[in-house]
């Protein structure tokens, strides 16, 4: 008699394999070696059996640990099913093969879809929060019928699967349900159609919801509201709403992160000379004091006046650039102060028709 084969060689995995590396080498080869995949393959069928028995040991704690110590003498009651994680796996290789129908009997619940709602709101809005009115159309329980789809509430128990939802059969080794195609899975047939449904046991209705929009929201935030999705079937719980944000873009400032950017002009006399300039905030305007011989891009901050962190890390600051500007035209007066402070300075002005010294030489040509 051949000796058996080693289970950890079976499953293709370690001595130290985890209980998720052990549970997906068993699902690889129940998918590939199952009889509905390899009728009449006895070799496919003796590897399935044999990956089964290998599972269903290894998938024990207490038999493992007896195999481990003990080889084949140690694992006793090692057949199919024994495995602590054997039906959870089971399950998923069902799932694999008949789109979701377990072994057992009964109409599924079934959680309902989530919905999407994009809402655009303003810099403004984004900054402080807002609670916002949402208006969506949705399918819902049809108050007529109580959702039964039947006229006045009054259905028939469904004869080919006597209200079970699901009809049993052989399927190779198992004995399989799949959803029952004459009532779909309701357990009930309908005989008379509920007039205000048309017998779909929902109809569509427009909800007002209201949806707290926190400080700090960004483009491209989700906001979930619980249980405001579409309603779930045979019982199953509503699915969720999420409220995707889009944040306008404002005339003066910009955002980095927490941060709010902008960008303040002053001249170069209050850059050469410091001042104290009005800087517009979300919040109203604050001075911010320019000292002497700041230079073009220099930055300062003025702290808390950014946005809120979602995360709770905090408030951004509001980052401020300066940006010194240059007048386009000079009266006669300022130009002429502005030449004295060049000689002064030591520098060559050039003015449109040359320097003061080439004027003077053209002079004696």
């Amino acid at each position: 008699m051949a000796s058996k084969r080693d289970y950890y060689e079976i499953l293709g995995v370690s001595k130290n394999a985890s209980e998720d590396e052990l549970k997906k080498a068993y699902r690889k080869l129940a998918l590939k070696y199952h009889p509905d995949r390899n009728a009449g393959n006895k070799g496919a069928e003796d590897k399935f059996k044999e990956a089964n028995e290998a599972y269903s040991i290894l998938s024990d704690a207490q038999k493992r640990s007896q195999y481990d110590q003990f080889g084949h003498a140690g694992a006793q009651g090692g057949g199919f099913g024994q495995g602590g994680g054997f039906s959870d796996v089971f399950g998923d290789i069902f799932e694999e093969f008949f789109g979701g129908q377990g072994t057992q009997g009964g109409s599924r619940a079934q959680r309902g879809n989530d919905l999407r709602y994009n809402l655009s709101i303003s810099f403004e809005e984004a900054l402080l929060g807002k609670e916002e009115k949402i208006k969506l159309r949705r399918p819902e329980q049809c108050d007529a019928c109580n959702g039964t789809g039947a006229k006045g509430g009054a259905t028939k128990r469904c004869t080919t699967c006597n209200g079970a939802g699901q009809v049993r059969f052989q399927q190779g080794f198992f004995t399989v349900s799949r959803t029952c195609s004459a009532c779909r899975g309701a357990g009930v047939i309908i005989a008379d159609p509920c007039k205000k449904c048309k017998g779909q046991r929902y109809i569509e209705r427009e909800k007002t919801i209201s949806a707290k929009i926190p400080p700090g929201v960004d483009t491209g935030t989700r906001l979930r509201v619980s249980g405001e999705g579409e309603i779930g079937a045979n019982g199953g719980p509503p699915g969720d709403l999420y409220v995707v944000i889009s944040v306008g873009d404002h005339p003066q400032f910009a955002r980095d992160g927490d941060h709010i950017l902008y960008e303040a002009p002053i001249s170069f006399v209050k850059a050469a000379l410091g001042a104290t300039i009005e800087v517009p905030t979300i919040k109203g305007n604050t001075p911010l004091k320019i000292p002497a011989g700041t230079q073009d891009g220099k930055i300062f901050r003025l702290k808390g006046l950014g946005f809120p962190s979602l995360r709770g890390y905090g408030i951004g600051d509001e980052v401020v650039k300066i940006r010194v500007t240059i007048p386009s035209k000079l009266s006669s007066e300022q130009r002429e102060a502005l030449e004295k402070y060049a000689k002064l300075s030591g520098e060559e002005v050039h003015t449109e028709s040359g320097t003061i010294l080439e004027k003077v030489k053209h002079f004696f040509d």
